[in-house]
């Protein structure tokens, strides 16, 4: 069980550290971090934190701290102090003056010059779970509704580490949450908890894989799972039998994008067969860091450039409005939080019969761009042209 920091609790000879370590991840709440690294070199000490996708340094400590703030981490998630050597990982929680708790999870790695320690916050607040406020384009959203509204059927989720897989599947879940629905999803970890709906969480040391909890969900007259990622092929094979046999599987895949997970599946021994009789849609995503709404400063660009870059004709006319980044007192170089941009790509009857004949995933990805399905880049673009977010995000996201 994970232990509670409670500001102005803990007291002792160790005391200024403690408050120390209690303003920086209050500080990071406050900023909304979504990760706090502690990081020895030889001859300095930093502490950075994760914000909307960039890591910025907010702290030089003395080296000496070093230690100190280690063992009191390990302390506070129940580590063993005493191991400098291995890798560890475990939970501890962060009480507010406000009331609010969240959730903390540690990771310790030792380096050359110490344990470097790295806190991820887990945000307890489902609000943010929308799928309407996600950033899906109107019948992007609309055929991702219609895909976790079939009765079965498997959903695909794709995209690197980092690019808010997570939260589709959350604000997926959400979407069908009800009382006459019966849930149940199996994550490493479970990052935030949805009242409704049975977590599991794996814990492969003790044998509770995927796999196996998957085989238990089964026999628990389950309507919609949730599998936090396809690994291996045996949990895609239960994952897909389950698809086949009257439920909704949600899931993610680590690809580039939506086409490349068919590869992927077919990589792992799942026969084509198998594929086109259990994926209903794929989606890919990515984060981008939204403009600042205080301070974007307008311009225009020749339509050219955005049609150079991969947007279809009939999004432009003419020159077009965009916006820079600037900065001010409520952004950071003028970027405020980040949106989703997606490619959603369902498996229609011409892409079926692609998967098949064992086409390759570029053939597939033409075939989705000719049923109107938007790649990653001309998604962003439509961010763009939207003000958005900046056509350098975007560049820097994705691939033509």
């Amino acid at each position: 069980m994970a232990m509670t920091l409670a500001l102005g609790n803990l007291g002792g000879e160790d005391s200024p550290v403690v408050a120390y370590l209690e303003n920086i991840l209050t500080e990071a709440i406050q900023l909304r971090a979504s990760d706090v690294h502690f990081e020895p070199f030889e001859h300095s000490y930093r502490v950075r934190l994760r914000i909307d996708g960039e890591l910025r340094q907010i702290r030089a400590p003395d080296r000496a701290l070093k230690d100190k703030l280690a063992s009191r981490i390990k302390v506070l998630s129940q580590l063993d102090i005493a191991e400098k050597r291995l890798p560890q990982d475990g939970r501890m929680k962060l009480s507010l003056p406000q009331g609010a708790v969240v959730d903390l999870r540690v990771s310790t790695l030792p380096t050359l010059f110490g344990e470097k320690i790295v806190i991820r916050i887990l945000s307890s607040d489902t609000s943010g779970l929308d799928i309407h406020q996600l950033g899906y384009e109107e019948e992007a959203k609309v055929r991702l509704l219609e895909a976790i509204r079939q009765p079965h059927g498997m959903v695909l989720v794709t995209g690197p580490t980092g690019s808010g897989k997570t939260q589709s599947l959350y604000a997926c879940l959400n979407e069908l949450n009800a009382p006459e629905v019966n849930i149940a999803s199996v994550e490493d970890p479970c990052e935030i908890h949805l009242q409704g709906i049975n977590q599991v969480n794996v814990h492969d040391k003790a044998g509770l894989t995927f796999a196996v909890a998957l085989r238990a969900f089964l026999r628990q007259d389950p309507d919609v799972l949730m599998v936090g990622e396809v690994r291996d092929q045996e949990t895609a094979d239960i994952a897909i039998q389950a698809a086949q046999t009257g439920h909704l599987v949600l899931s993610t895949l680590h690809t580039h994008d939506a086409p490349s997970a068919l590869s992927r599946l077919r990589n792992m021994g799942i026969a084509p067969y198998k594929i086109v009789s259990s994926v209903s849609l794929i989606t890919a995503q990515r984060l981008l860091r939204r403009l600042c709404p205080h301070c974007k400063q307008s311009t225009t660009i020749d339509a050219q450039v955005l049609r150079d870059a991969g947007m279809a004709d009939h999004f432009l006319q003419g020159p077009v409005r965009t916006y820079l980044p600037l900065g001010c007192d409520q952004c950071h170089n003028g970027f405020s939080g980040r949106v989703g941009i997606f490619q959603v790509m369902p498996i229609s009857q011409v892409i079926a019969d692609l998967i098949l004949q064992e086409a390759s995933t570029s053939n597939i990805a033409l075939q989705s761009q000719q049923e109107g399905v938007l790649n990653l880049r001309q998604s962003g673009l439509l961010k763009v042209i939207q003000g958005i977010t900046s056509l350098e995000e975007v560049f820097g996201a994705t691939i033509e």
